[in-house]
């Protein structure tokens, strides 16, 4: 089903927003059927680069992290993906009433689910992480995406196409602003001393 879900996503995505939106997934089958399988392709993949591929900087020695720092980092990363899905998923939900929908919670969490997919399978770019690399080759993923929320707003939450942009489009900021606020954070545990050990330290 969610290698199903995944082809038609990328082929005809609106026809299959329309599937998905008659499946009437609940909140934990939409996570095991797909969430919990594809947050882990990002997490595995940095945890594999990290560890046995490594990365350069200004032409110095490769660096690398222990396994147990790299294995800490990969189940926070999948966990603050789980997470994030919800928490988009529930911000849909709570918006819904200001543009004229009233769906369930787990149609909303599902929207954001699959939104989410192209990231999640990108993820496993990270085998090579090297920073540079991975903005430019995301930016795809990304764009796709956004994409995938425009298109996807308007079915699954039964609203116009005119208002499901506007619906999308607050989503997106919004979604921005997490992403920051994360960033923000990992700055602030790295500063304290919650952040990777590497190999040789």
């Amino acid at each position: 089903m969610v290698l199903n879900h995944v082809f038609g996503l990328f082929s005809k995505p609106e026809k299959e927003w329309k599937s998905i939106k008659g499946e009437h997934c609940s909140v934990g089958r939409c996570y095991c059927s797909h969430v919990l399988l594809l947050a882990a392709i990002p997490a595995i993949a940095g945890y594999i680069g990290t560890t046995q591929v490594g990365w350069q900087v200004t032409g110095r020695e490769v660096q690398k992290l222990t396994p147990q720092s790299a294995v800490q980092i990969a189940l926070l990363f999948y966990a603050t993906m789980l997470f994030a899905v919800f928490a988009i998923g529930k911000l849909i939900h709570w918006m819904g009433q200001t543009y004229g929908s009233k769906q369930p919670l787990p149609q909303c969490i599902a929207l954001a689910a699959y939104t989410a997919t192209p990231l999640f399978l990108s993820g496993i770019m990270l085998v090579y992480p090297v920073l540079w690399f991975n903005l430019i080759v995301g930016l795809l993923p990304l764009g796709y995406s956004v994409y995938l929320l425009y298109t996807g707003v308007p079915v699954m939450m039964g609203i116009s196409k005119e208002r499901g942009f506007l619906f999308a489009s607050a989503v997106l900021a919004v979604g921005l602003v997490m992403l920051v606020a994360v960033l923000a954070a990992t700055v602030i545990l790295w500063d304290i001393g919650v952040g990777p050990v590497f190999t040789g330290s």
